[in-house]
């Protein structure tokens, strides 16, 4: 394949994956993995949330972040590690930096049904805003759609490496994955925060993939290779889906974690919100993530040495500060 240096990023389609017929399928697999050889991220639609939903999502995330600061913060558990509700503003950086990020944000995540699986006493239990009545509901309706879009986008992902089709299935089955309504709180005085503070620092998502709605607003930049930074744009229709270091450490860096990052509006409207809410698809702990055999190449040497998802989750979180070694 040839490398491209993109303006944008690519459009898909998942009904084309989902749709039964060959062709289109096949056409999606070589067109997520050609998207994501180069620049890492794809706009998706047809991902399974209707606009009633969203528009529901978004109007509890929004009654949440409008409550006072101290009624926020009783959702907070330090001890937790970000991993469940409320995280406050300026909690988290990227790595390698100290200062932090303009957002404050709220986590969901996994919740086991199944008694049998020993995987249930891995996760804490989901913390429920009582102020916004209908947030778990709506929550959590976006994490079992999104979690279901990202299985296929998975599976399209194994056929594109040639391995089977549901590789991913039982990695990601009770996965440790969390969605994180995140609010970028309105600055009344730019002045009042530390000259280099943004949205969010230039980073690259620790996880298998994200799959991002709310990807539209000013901000949202991904880093070419060529250094050049390109904004992000999807239709209201789309979410954006991009790799994650896990996923770019299991394919030897074949497929690309690019480094991205939500920039500071004008001045004149740093005293506005801006909303956004990722779902961040984890697989479960034990997960390897040492380089698939047919990745490494003479070309393509082994880059990383082999860990689990579970190790590597648990470096990186001490590494953004929200987690003590």
């Amino acid at each position: 394949m040839q490398d491209q240096l993109l303006d944008q990023i690519p459009s898909l389609d998942l009904a084309d994956f989902r749709s039964g017929d060959p062709e289109r399928k096949a056409r999606f697999v070589q067109q997520l993995g050609e998207a994501y050889q180069n620049i890492g991220f794809v706009a998706l639609k047809n991902h399974g949330l209707n606009d009633e939903q969203t528009k529901q999502l978004y109007a509890d995330v929004q009654a949440f972040f409008q409550l006072p600061d101290a009624d926020k913060q009783r959702y907070e558990n330090p001890e937790l590690a970000g991993q469940r509700g409320y995280i406050s503003k300026g909690k988290e950086h990227a790595k390698g930096r100290n200062t932090g990020d303009l957002k404050e944000f709220y986590h969901v995540g996994q919740e086991v049904e199944d008694e049998t699986d020993p995987i249930k006493n891995e996760y804490p239990e989901n913390i429920w805003p009582k102020e916004v009545p209908s947030f778990q509901k709506s929550t959590f309706t976006a994490y079992r759609t999104l979690e279901s879009a990202g299985q296929d986008v998975l599976r399209a992902i194994a056929l594109y490496l040639h391995l089977p089709e549901n590789y991913f299935d039982d990695k990601v089955k009770h996965g440790n994955s969390i969605l994180r309504p995140i609010h970028y709180f309105p600055i009344e005085d730019p002045d009042a925060v530390p000259a280099d503070a943004v949205r969010a620092a230039e980073h690259g998502d620790i996880n298998l993939i994200t799959l991002l709605m709310g990807a539209s607003a000013d901000g949202l930049q991904v880093k070419r290779r060529d250094g050049k930074w390109i904004p992000i744009t999807a239709l209201p229709d789309q979410i954006v889906v991009n790799v994650g270091d896990m996923l770019q450490r299991l394919t030897n860096g074949v497929l690309k974690s690019t480094i991205h990052r939500v920039v500071n509006p004008a001045r004149e409207k740093m005293n506005t919100s801006r909303y956004s809410i990722p779902f961040f698809m984890h697989p479960r702990s034990e997960m390897s993530l040492a380089a698939l055999e047919h990745c490494v190449t003479p070309d393509n040497p082994k880059k990383e040495a082999d860990i689990t998802a579970g190790e590597f989750l648990n470096e990186r979180l001490i590494e953004l500060g929200l987690k003590k070694k």
